[in-house]
């Protein structure tokens, strides 16, 4: 009930209308909705980039809630053949119609945004260790409770749907509770990890950092990231465009196909992972398997048990000998936490390998210093 309304029924009712200017007056009112859409997409991407930060939470899980996990598939299953063709032949106008940019852009923003907040603003991985019940217990019930609108969103639930469903809790429950493996680090291996971590992105209940554990390359990604290895990054970024490609044409061909099935799978998925971020579940830190006992996830913790600080970047808040004493902090948690599962330090036969990180400014070089 606007004037532009009166406008467009006047001109429409004349007998020297065009058909053009319907099409114009149209156009322009939807490209004003899109824009006006713009800063909501920015805070769903802020959504999504929190879960990301989150170990076990991912980005597809966040997008499912949000309602925009189809329109995300369909708006990267748009960079198609046609169009790179029109990339390449310098046909930019078509090739950014083809694109759903007013939607992608906003989020990847919202995305960049969270990371850099939940890392640096409010370090949300900090507040994970030390309130784990609290900060897994907001992602659980969002999760849990969004599960429970999703699942009422399906008319006349079958028992075909309940198997269906469950078929997707088995994997997903089986997934997270995978073991991480010994694997090479050879080029072929790190491009198969990016494309198998993006494509697990994708998936609502599986986080692609934890696949990137199983795979047993998560430190090695993250130090290749901190060192700026530019040929690690680059083979890891292949592959995980590669994953973007493939996989999400192939559950947009699922969609489309098999609507039903596939969102009962996701959501099954859904609730099978569950469990990972069960807030108030004791959490191992140590892992037995065979003759190996695999320790992670420690950071420096007083007799208290508590987080010990100080917290900053070593070389600009934080001195050498600081750091230090926090990684002597993380040898003895870890020491314990080997006593704890294993009875005695005696078992302990030999290191196999040990791995630490230091949170460092771009221009800082003694991390051994700190470390050893």
């Amino acid at each position: 009930q606007s004037p532009h309304f009166y406008a467009l029924r006047d001109a429409l009712s004349s007998p020297e209308y065009s058909s053009g200017l319907f099409c114009c007056r149209v156009i322009g009112h939807d490209a004003a909705m899109k824009t006006g859409q713009i800063p909501i997409h920015t805070l769903k991407g802020f959504c999504m980039g929190s879960a990301d930060v989150v170990p076990g939470v991912s980005g597809g899980t966040m997008a499912l809630i949000l309602g925009i996990y189809e329109r995300l598939l369909n708006a990267i299953h748009s960079f198609d053949r046609a169009w790179l063709r029109d990339l390449f032949s310098l046909r930019l106008s078509s090739a950014l119609a083809r694109n759903d940019l007013v939607f992608l852009l906003p989020l990847a923003l919202g995305i960049a945004l969270a990371i850099i907040f939940f890392t640096r603003v409010i370090p949300l991985p900090r507040l994970i260790v030390t309130h784990p019940e609290i900060i897994y217990g907001l992602f659980f019930g969002l999760i849990s409770a969004s599960v429970v609108v999703l699942m009422k969103e399906v008319d006349n639930y079958s028992l075909p749907d309940f198997f269906i469903t469950l078929l997707g809790v088995i994997l997903g429950f089986a997934v997270v509770n995978l073991v991480p493996l010994e694997t090479p680090t050879a080029a072929w291996f790190i491009f198969l990890c990016g494309f198998i971590a993006i494509s697990a992105m994708l998936l609502p209940g599986i986080s692609g950092s934890f696949i990137l554990l199983i795979l047993g390359k998560y430190a090695y990604i993250i130090d290749a990231l901190g060192r700026f290895d530019l040929w690690v990054i680059c083979v890891f970024g292949a592959g995980a465009v590669t994953g973007l490609v493939v996989f999400s044409r192939a559950i947009v061909w699922l969609l489309n196909r098999y609507h039903r099935s596939t969102l009962l799978v996701i959501k099954g998925i859904l609730i099978g992972s569950l469990w990972i971020i069960w807030p108030f579940q004791d959490r191992t830190f140590v892992t037995v398997r065979g003759n190996r006992a695999i320790a992670s996830g420690h950071g420096p913790q007083g007799p208290d048990g508590k987080v010990a600080g100080p917290f900053g970047i070593v070389g600009d808040d934080v001195t050498v000998e600081q750091g230090y004493e926090s990684a002597r902090l993380v040898a003895l948690s870890m020491l314990g936490s080997l006593q704890r599962e294993l009875g005695t330090l005696d078992r302990i036969s030999g290191w196999v390998k040990a791995l630490g990180m230091v949170r460092c400014g771009p221009d800082f070089g003694q991390q051994p210093a700190v470390i050893n």
